[in-house]
């Protein structure tokens, strides 16, 4: 049985959460970490019997037995460590974005391209459950040609402000997993923008410059509409939902729950809250996007969200970023005519 040796950059909770998936998998070993306070996870490592945990990730990058590399790090980071890993041959698996800059993010999967390695992308969501059916419902026809996606993504809470500061903001950190969302359900590219932003949650993030509250519509290239709603707060928990309406019908999806229980009292009908956040509402998506990465690279198959798909989902968030600040709709194309070798 053939084994793949990994390495994480970035051991936050979205690296400790692939760091988690990749030790249950078979034919993984995971054998180094890095990150800028290891101390925090020492005692962590020592339960799981990971080798090596440094604050070089050189010592990763360089390493000869490392066959991929997970970047997990913050989002100013990505585009030093794909060029570095794939000029030292290394697979990449990345977070998104790649960056905040469209130029930076061709510069590096140009590398990514010559190196022939593999690189996936963590839009997770294209691998929950939800969204998968729907998807599978569009392809097969079920609803007909499709012509409003509509997508719902609240937080339960804002994020803190240190975060806000380097997160590119709502449009970038929060919304780009919609953007990405609307291209893998509609399967059409995006062809214009335009977004209404309003700060209703939080004023200090209008102080920092951000939004916590936003509309975007969308228009496709082959005619269907799109509507995304985000909000860095919903009082009820994580919402994420998601209505295709087609020529032959609709399909839906609701939030996921602990149970699909209900009960009816005198006060009223009740059920469960959705789950709290993005690691337990998507936990299995996590799991399958790094199982799928772990059997393209082993079996050498074409990994299902590449570069390509980062890109353009950075594209339509420089549009919706650009449309918000001149209250007008903006064509992708005029994003992308500057930046046309990806």
């Amino acid at each position: 049985m053939k084994t793949l040796n990994i390495g994480i950059i970035g051991a936050g909770r979205i690296g400790m959460q692939h760091a988690d998936n990749l030790l249950r998998h078979s034919q993984v070993k995971l054998k180094a970490v890095s990150d800028i306070q290891p101390e925090a996870i020492r005692e962590w490592s020592k339960s799981v019997n990971i080798s090596t945990i440094t604050t070089d990730s050189g010592q990763l990058l360089q390493d000869p037995q490392i066959d991929a590399i997970f970047i997990c790090s913050s989002t100013d980071t990505h585009v030093d460590f794909i060029i570095e890993a794939a000029k030292a041959g290394k697979h990449i698996f990345c977070e998104k974005p790649i960056s905040f800059d469209l130029r930076k993010t061709e510069q590096a999967l140009e590398i990514v391209k010559r190196s022939g390695i593999k690189m996936q992308v963590g839009f997770n969501r294209r691998f929950d459950h939800n969204f998968m059916k729907v998807r599978r419902l569009i392809e097969e026809g079920a609803i007909g040609k499709p012509h409003i996606v509509k997508l719902i993504s609240r937080d339960p809470s804002p994020p803190s402000y240190d975060y806000i500061k380097v997160s590119g903001g709502l449009l970038f950190d929060m919304a780009i997993h919609d953007f990405d969302m609307a291209r893998f359900l509609s399967g059409s590219e995006v062809e214009e923008v335009f977004v209404k932003g309003a700060v209703l949650v939080d004023p200090k993030i209008g102080e920092l410059g951000d939004i916590d509250t936003a509309v975007t519509t969308l228009k496709f290239k082959d005619g269907t509409l799109g509507i995304i709603e985000n909000s860095r707060l919903a009082a009820y928990g994580y919402d994420q939902r998601v209505e295709v309406f087609g020529s032959a019908g609709t399909a839906n999806t609701y939030n996921d729950t602990e149970s699909t229980a209900e009960w009816s009292t005198a006060k009223g009908v009740f059920r469960e809250k959705p789950k709290h956040f993005f690691l337990e509402r998507y936990q299995q998506s996590y799991v399958r996007e790094v199982d799928t990465f772990i059997d393209c690279v082993l079996n050498d198959k074409p990994v299902p969200v590449d570069g390509y798909d980062a890109y353009m989902a950075e594209v339509i968030a420089a549009a919706a970023k650009k449309s918000l600040i001149d209250n007008a709709p903006v064509l992708i194309e005029d994003i992308r005519k500057l930046l046309p070798s990806v």
